[in-house]
């Protein structure tokens, strides 16, 4: 890759102050870097503690309605979580290498079963929201699928030509285009909360790619007077701004659900009243199991609970900015961070929402949340993050500027720095095998002594 598409992105800055990791056979197998196991551990636990809270949340409801014997909800999360399982392990072996073939079909697909929902017969309608497809049991939110698409499309995009994010007319086209359009229709279902998240995570690629300052605040503040015109006009939106404003005058129209979820963590105090001895998920509290799972940790976990959830994505937001900064490309880097500003971007506005800091977003708690889309579009975008915590890579061809391609300069310096980043590259492969080698002479020097010790 050129010098010039590297300077002032993230993995530019990180390049030649150290050895990147490889993910390798033998003993780099046996021992993953501290970043990869930071993350499967936190991802683990934090299925393990959505599976427990998912059943005390839903159990008493299903029973009190006659839905079954109570595992209901805790079934399917098993059953959809062991699914999104297979696809971590699989993507978290050469996930990065693999999605980059496939990235412009997964795009065109989601935009298209995006629209789908709209189709009368085809899409689904909770609530007064149609976001779903599918029957019965089988079904499916598009637009969680569509903000991995979107990350996996500009995070190609910016390693091909990093120095778009100096020129805003070449960002925008087709960058921040796709992004305005796919927000557009996901914010006609209603699902504002989504298009929020999609714009989080296009930011956050956009500042590690090296974008100035000046023009993310000129993006950021179109962005926010977008949203503001648009709660202007949607009444919808606008009744989910004002309850938000003062959930305590809307308490029995439109501020009821921030208001139960308020009096639910109140009511938890420090330790909490127990595991399963929510109130509020019976009587009051709708969406327990969904977006309000964190009210229900709250009332029966206490401040010690949610502080712990939040330990375990604190965990995710440090390995995984650790990764991007280790990554062995640019493509790798803008991954690990778009996969990590996803998940976070989720919990943030998640927690915000139930604490009443962020209007109602309708956004699930990532991991946690039951919901069968975001439970298996998150661990696949989880294993992504994994395999470049243990140094998986793909190189995107870095492209010189359209005004430029036709140089003869520039075509010797695009060249040159390929060849720079071959050079590099079989550079750390060898350090990679000294290293092993030393790593086995030592155990064989090792098991020598322990021999003539023993001889001895």
């Amino acid at each position: 890759m050129p010098a010039a598409a590297q300077r002032g992105s993230l993995w530019g800055t990180r390049k030649g102050k150290g050895t990147p990791r490889r993910a390798s056979s033998g003993t780099a197998q046996r021992c993953q870097p501290l970043e990869h196991r930071i993350l499967i551990t936190a991802t683990m636990c934090l299925l393990a503690f959505g599976a427990v809270m998912v059943y005390s949340a839903s159990s008493a409801t299903t029973l009190l309605r006659g839905q079954g014997n109570g595992s209901g909800y805790l079934v399917k999360y098993v059953m959809y979580g062991a699914v999104g399982l297979v696809l971590m392990h699989v993507l978290a072996r050469d996930g990065v290498a693999k999605v980059q073939s496939i990235t412009a079909p997964l795009l065109v697909t989601s935009f298209v079963l995006v629209l789908a929902v709209h189709i009368p017969h085809v899409g689904v309608s909770v609530n007064g929201a149609r976001r779903w497809i599918g029957p019965g049991p089988f079904q499916f939110q598009p637009s969680e699928l569509m903000k991995l698409a979107l990350l996996l499309y500009a995070a190609t995009l910016l390693a091909k030509r990093p120095q778009r994010v100096h020129d805003l007319r070449e960002l925008a086209n087709p960058l921040l285009m796709v992004v305005g359009g796919a927000c557009l229709l996901v914010v006609t279902q209603p699902d504002l909360g989504t298009a929020m998240v999609i714009a989080f995570t296009t930011c956050a690629l956009l500042v590690a790619a090296g974008i100035p300052l000046r023009k993310l605040a000129l993006l950021g503040g179109s962005a926010l007077a977008l949203v503001f015109m648009y709660a202007l006009v949607k009444p919808y939106a606008r009744t989910r701004l004002t309850s938000f404003i003062d959930p305590w005058a809307h308490a029995s129209s439109s501020g009821f659900q921030a208001v139960q979820g308020q009096i639910a963590i109140g009511s938890g105090g420090l330790f909490g009243a127990g595991p399963g001895q929510s109130v509020q998920k019976i009587f009051y509290l709708p969406e327990a199991p969904t977006d309000f799972i964190l009210a229900v940790i709250g009332e029966e976990l206490g401040v010690v609970g949610v502080f712990g959830l939040l330990f375990l994505y604190g965990l995710i937001a440090y390995a995984g900015l650790r990764a991007a900064r280790g990554a062995r490309s640019l493509y790798s880097a803008l991954i690990a961070v778009g996969v990590t500003s996803l998940i976070l971007s989720q919990a943030m506005l998640n927690v915000f929402a139930v604490l009443g800091l962020a209007p109602l977003t309708g956004v699930p708690l990532p991991f946690v949340s039951y919901g069968s889309s975001s439970l298996i579009v998150m661990l696949a975008a989880m294993g992504l993050l994994m395999n470049v915590a243990a140094g998986g890579t793909a190189h995107v061809r870095a492209v010189a500027p359209a005004r430029k391609r036709g140089s003869a300069d520039a075509r010797r310096r695009e060249s040159a720095g390929l060849a720079r980043e071959r050079t590099e590259e079989h550079e750390d492969q060898g350090r990679d095998r000294r290293r092993r080698d030393r790593g086995a002479r030592g155990a064989g020097a090792g098991g020598g002594r322990r021999a003539a010790g023993a001889g001895r």
